[in-house]
């Protein structure tokens, strides 16, 4: 483990929990939709759900993956295996392609969750959200969450990423994360300003929309060339009328903790875009 992950690891978590208080204010202050507009307990427990699944998740991340990860990139970095290391890059170069390179696997990823039916019935726990805010950036299965972190492990070797250049994406990812997920509205102006570079909330309103062609749109969670790139983004010319969720998931008990860790095993068919 290098002198980045443990400078990137010691601000991690405050960062995090600092943005998701200062996103609370601005949803509370100025939220876009008015879901619990004078419904304070069911804001609570919305996001009390959410934000357990981020806490247990990441629990297990810690417990069992990182050391792998660290076992990974140290190897590699030791060895030389990668597509960075092989190149013999300079510092400034390496840190740069591992973040862009990184962040072009957590697009096909992302993408992958949405076309493959294994792969779909526990991202769509995610999708599940009829409220989405920023605690919905928590909001995701384990197995989701344990095959992202298992498939990580010949990402980083192919890559050749340093597990510091690891802590620093992951931490710019989950910032933006937030962003896009939070119940706030940009003007105009700005949002089309920060759409240039990374995910805007216009941007992740759409995928999260019950029309399916715009579900499987707008996969990008860092950058948002991707989405160009591949020819995956959509607008919604007035996201006030997006509606969230998905309709086969709209059942009480289907919402609950419960439920939401039961989800995989009911209706699974990805969503087909029409």
């Amino acid at each position: 483990m290098d002198a980045l992950f443990h400078a990137v690891s010691g601000w991690r978590w405050p960062i995090a929990v600092s943005m998701l208080f200062l996103l609370l204010v601005w949803e509370s202050a100025s939220p876009y939709f008015l879901f619990f507009l004078k419904k304070g307990k069911e804001r609570v427990r919305h996001g009390g759900r959410n934000v357990f699944l981020g806490l247990f998740n990441g629990l297990v991340v810690a417990a069992v993956f990182v050391g792998l990860w660290a076992k990974m990139t140290d190897w590699t970095t030791a060895h030389g295996y990668g597509l960075l290391n092989l190149a013999g890059l300079p510092l400034w170069l390496h840190f740069a392609g591992a973040i862009l390179l990184l962040d072009f696997w957590t697009y096909w990823w992302h993408r992958f969750n949405h076309t493959l039916p294994f792969l779909w019935r526990f991202h769509k726990v995610h999708h599940s959200d009829p409220f989405m805010d920023v605690t919905t950036a928590n909001r995701f299965h384990l197995g989701e969450i344990v095959l992202s972190s298992l498939l990580r492990i010949p990402v980083l070797f192919l890559v050749g990423a340093t597990l510091g250049e690891l802590a620093v994406y992951e931490t710019l990812l989950f910032a933006n994360t937030q962003i896009h997920h939070a119940n706030i509205g940009l003007s105009a102006r700005a949002d089309k300003i920060l759409r240039i570079f990374v995910a805007s909330p216009d941007m992740h309103k759409v995928h999260h929309s019950r029309w399916l062609s715009e579900t499987n749109s707008n996969y990008t969670s860092l950058f948002s060339a991707w989405d160009r790139i591949f020819r995956s983004f959509k607008l919604r010319a007035n996201p006030h009328e997006i509606s969230f969720g998905l309709d086969d998931t709209d059942e009480p008990d289907q919402q609950t903790i419960s439920g939401l860790f039961r989800m995989p095993t009911g209706k699974n068919n990805p969503p087909k875009s029409t």
